[in-house]
């Protein structure tokens, strides 16, 4: 196998005609990455992105080749097939929050989307709304409009991304509902594969790319609480730290409540018990 790219949490190796993808336990904010790893993320993200690239199949074709990968990757790892990444960060908001919520303070729109007056941190939005971002190599991923999707990849491909995503982010939704999860929002990244297909790869619904929210503690006005990277935000933003390398060490406890939440959400909308 040929190493050919590291991210922030990912690897990906060349092995023959396909990517492995290796989810590590390293954990990234405000595109740093911590210096304090969190156990076992790398195989939950990874097995929560199975479990929904099967539930969504008839949506969208994805990448998954299989799940046989060497056992030094085992279960942390998917075989996929190489995709040409489309260089829009796709994003869904099913309610308001993040910086969503910044720019819809600052002009009242997010990503040139029109929102109503009034609302305020946590609130659930009148419909579900596509929220594209730019995908930076560099600095921080910005705010775009539908237009701008459309100069760049063309109507079709951008009305096609627009639908896939929210088609997405609904039946998501609608599963984690099921179990009392609500998903504020989720990232999504498509790619073409040999074919010209648009399928979707990257991991999906993960605690990395989406807001997961108690249903039964939700409460506009007030931040929620989260199964997500979300308690490791809350905790760094009153260090003092200003985003910028080198991170600080996360606490013990800090490690050991996010990673229970990861789990806990896992469990909840799987209905599967974490080994």
């Amino acid at each position: 196998m040929k190493h050919i790219y590291a991210g922030k949490v990912r690897e990906l190796y060349q092995d023959g005609d396909d990517i492995l993808l290796v989810a590590s336990d390293r954990i990234s904010l405000y595109d740093v990455v911590m210096p304090t790893p969190i156990p076992d993320k790398g195989k939950l993200l990874t097995q929560l992105s199975l479990w929904w690239f099967e539930h969504l199949a008839e949506i969208v074709p994805n990448h998954v080749v299989s799940t046989d990968v060497p056992d030094e990757f085992a279960g942390r790892a998917i075989r996929v097939k190489p995709l040409k990444m489309v260089q829009v960060e796709c994003i869904a908001r099913g309610y308001l929050t993040g910086l969503g919520l910044k720019e819809y303070q600052k002009q009242g729109t997010v990503s040139g989307v029109a929102l109503p007056p009034g609302l305020v941190e946590g609130s659930k939005l009148p419909e579900p709304i596509f929220t594209p971002t730019t995908k930076a190599t560099e600095g921080h991923d910005e705010f775009i409009t539908f237009d701008d999707v459309v100069a760049q990849e063309g109507r079709e491909t951008a009305e096609r991304l627009r639908e896939l995503t929210l088609a997405i982010y609904r039946a998501g939704a609608e599963r984690a509902a099921e179990n009392g999860i609500i998903v504020a929002d989720t990232k999504v990244e498509f790619g073409w594969d040999a074919d010209g297909v648009l399928t979707l790869g990257d991991e999906v619904l993960t605690s990395d790319s989406s807001r997961f929210w108690p249903a039964d503690r939700w409460q506009p006005g007030r931040p929620q609480f989260s199964f997500d990277k979300q308690y490791v935000r809350d905790w760094v933003s009153g260090t003092g730290w200003d985003k910028t390398p080198p991170a600080p060490e996360i606490p013990a406890d800090v490690v050991a409540t996010t990673r229970a939440r990861y789990i806990e959400v896992y469990e909840r909308i799987t209905g599967s018990t974490w080994a």
